[in-house]
């Protein structure tokens, strides 16, 4: 990293504080003031002790860990099947045309408008919650391979069938590798809609996970706990998000490298 990118970077670091800062005291003032009861708005003190309680007795921890593993399970199933239509695509794109129609409907259809259906056909187990997961996360990552696969160079394409490759050669060799940073992009924000779709399903029909946190704490009319769940799905969710930043940042300097080479 050079000077003038550390320096861009601690500057970016303490107007991020600044902003945190700020919010904290306008909280803290709204809480002392009265302007909503300490039911409604516990002040920031009490938020925190009542995050660090859960967090020393084990409790969020384990909340977390099982969000965690849901999301995994429902991401990876989601980009196997996404990476799959992606190839069907690429090699055989009249097949679009049997399930296109399908799958755009399904688009603009809530995963959460389905958990009662869900319920219904599946119980309340983990089947429903990772089925929730699979449709939040796989239509972002599924457009974007699919617009990896279908805009690669045609003049590479030529040169290859030129040099006698194979389509599936050709997809290994060319189409593939110019659609890494579209199916990379697509990875990062079918992450995110994992876990927005998790929370909700969590939040129905779970006795585990951050959801289920939250909406407990609801019942027992614990709004410090209430906060104290979303400022962890939050924070859990920007630690994923800049973890998979560097891999992106990582594979993308290896590809350069490599391309160099």
């Amino acid at each position: 990293m050079s000077d003038r990118e550390g320096k861009n970077s601690l500057r970016r670091g303490i107007k991020t504080a600044a902003g945190i800062l700020l919010l904290l005291a306008v909280w803290e003032a709204a809480a002392k003031t009265g302007i909503w009861s300490a039911y409604v708005l516990p002040p920031p003190v009490k938020v925190i002790k009542a995050l660090a309680g859960m967090a020393d007795s084990g409790v969020l921890f384990k909340h977390i860990g099982v969000s965690f593993k849901r999301v995994a399970e429902g991401f990876f199933i989601a980009f196997a099947m996404a990476m799959a239509g992606g190839i069907v695509v690429s090699q055989k794109p009249s097949i679009e045309e049997y399930y296109g129609g399908f799958l755009e409907f399904m688009r603009n259809v809530p995963p959460i408008s389905l958990i009662a259906l869900l319920i219904l056909w599946f119980g309340i187990g983990e089947t429903s919650k990772i089925i929730i997961i699979v449709l939040a996360s796989f239509f972002p990552m599924y457009l974007n391979i699919r617009k990896g696969f279908v805009s690669g160079s045609r003049n590479l394409l030529e040169v290859g069938m030129v040099f006698g490759l194979s389509s599936w050669q050709s997809f290994c060799r060319i189409i593939l590798p110019s659609a890494v940073p579209d199916i990379l992009v697509g990875m990062r924000i079918g992450l995110g809609y994992s876990w927005r779709a998790i929370i909700g399903a969590e939040m129905i029909a779970a006795a585990s996970g951050l959801g289920y946190l939250i909406l407990d704490a609801q019942q027992m009319s614990r709004s410090d706990k209430v906060i104290a769940g979303i400022l962890t799905i939050g924070t859990v969710g920007i630690l994923c998000d800049k973890l998979f930043s560097l891999v992106i940042g990582r594979v993308a300097d290896i590809w350069e490298a490599g391309g160099r080479e």
